[in-house]
């Protein structure tokens, strides 16, 4: 499922003072104004507000040099808390379960990478997965630490994605997503409703939900519309249906969100219309029941090139039982 258009939070952004590490870039975190911490330093800061770490592996990064700041300082196990500051650090998991299932490379060329994404592996780093995410597992792949995405699917969804390699270009392909200039193309399994008429063009506006897994169709005196989507239906077995889902915009969850409430809950989907439980950290998934939602095909022109491209995944979904 689609994520914001990206164009502004995902511009390109000064080259951080720490280089990439085995695949991964390093966290960032600025310090607020004013901070309910434990005590006058920045290491009280950081073993308040991240509570998981303990402050003597806060005390080893910074030993390590694994902690500095904007200017590429590095941070003492003393220095004095300064609000405003940016501090860059390197993120690390304990032994992440292996996600077993492969990307596949369909396109690529000096400025573009368009990768067929599996079912239940995270694009980005994120919570509990670090290593065993998309861009990750590219980067160390391809040996290019410029790898960025130019837009992101849900880690539950498979499909296409497309990346920028060269710093200097990335603009050009957010600015496609911001200007709705990509079509984007995806299939769902979901219920069948002989009572709706399709295609349907959905216009709602979806914001956050009562959690922050979840978003919601707000009611009208809540705001204009903010998603689009438009619905058709391409197959019917039984009480299930496969159907095209052709997003405008990009909002989080849109799809998952707009099927929901039209009664069709996308098949296996574990936050919609109810948010199931996620597996105990460091254990694996259901892997058998995956998210029947295909980031399908992305057509487009290239801005460096001119040239219209059309990318179609080699995947497909799977209706019960076959």
């Amino acid at each position: 499922m689609p994520r914001p258009d990206p164009a502004h939070a995902m511009a390109a952004a000064p080259p951080a003072p720490l280089p990439t590490r085995d695949g991964v870039g390093p966290s960032c975190i600025a310090l607020p104004a004013q901070a309910r911490q434990a005590g006058p330093t920045i290491t009280d800061f950081l073993a308040h507000r991240f509570p998981a770490i303990a402050r003597d592996e806060w005390l080893a990064r910074m030993r390590q040099g694994d902690v500095v700041d904007a200017q590429g300082l590095r941070i003492a196990p003393g220095d004095a808390y300064r609000p405003g500051i940016k501090l860059y650090y390197y993120r690390s998991l304990p032994a992440e379960p292996r996600i077993p299932f492969e990307a596949a490379v369909l396109y690529r060329d000096a400025h573009l990478l368009v990768v067929d994404k599996p079912h239940f592996l995270p694009v980005t780093p994120a919570g509990r997965y670090l290593q065993e995410t998309l861009l990750v597992r590219l980067r160390r792949q391809l040996g290019i630490d410029t790898l960025a995405p130019v837009h992101r699917i849900d880690r539950e969804t498979a499909g296409l994605v497309m990346f920028s390699l060269q710093p200097a270009t990335r603009a050009l392909y957010h600015a496609l997503f911001r200007r709705h200039a990509v079509a984007k193309q995806y299939e769902a399994i979901a219920p069948w409703r002989a009572d709706l008429a399709l295609p349907l063009v959905i216009r709602s506006r979806i914001a956050q939900g009562a959690s922050f897994m979840q978003m919601r169709e707000a009611a009208a005196a809540e705001g204009p519309p903010n998603a689009e989507t438009t619905v058709a239906l391409l197959e019917v077995r039984g009480t299930l249906a496969r159907y095209r889902l052709q997003p405008v915009t990009g909002l989080r969850h849109q799809l998952r969100v707009q099927m929901a409430a039209l009664g069709l809950p996308i098949l296996n989907d574990g936050i919609y219309p109810r948010h199931l439980p996620e597996p105990p950290a460091g254990s694996a998934p259901d892997y058998s029941r995956p998210l029947q939602l295909l980031a399908h095909s992305l057509a487009f022109t290239d801005p460096v090139s001119g040239r219209p491209l059309y990318l179609e995944s080699r995947r497909s979904l799977q209706f019960p039982g076959l």
